[in-house]
């Protein structure tokens, strides 16, 4: 579904967002994607970090993994000095 809106922009830079676009979206915030040739607001959700809980699990290494693996590099750096 795409629908255009052509809006002005205040003195203060500011943007109303449609009626219709804000009770689709139903949210607080938006985000304001800066993409060069265009600006996209997406919706920020309640939770942004907890939406995010689960997403990336076994894509790359764990924190606990890289943290353990910072700690070895610094102190093989500090034992070289």
């Amino acid at each position: 579904m795409t629908t255009n809106y052509v809006m002005k922009v205040s003195s203060n830079g500011q943007v109303s967002i449609p009626a219709e676009a804000r009770a689709r979206w139903n949210v607080d915030q938006v985000v304001v994607v800066d993409l060069g040739d265009r600006v996209v607001l997406r919706p920020m959700p309640a939770e942004p970090v907890g939406d995010l809980r689960g997403k990336y699990r076994r894509r790359g290494a764990s924190s606990d993994r890289i943290r353990r693996q910072s700690r070895v590099d610094d102190a093989a750096g500090e034992r070289r000095k």
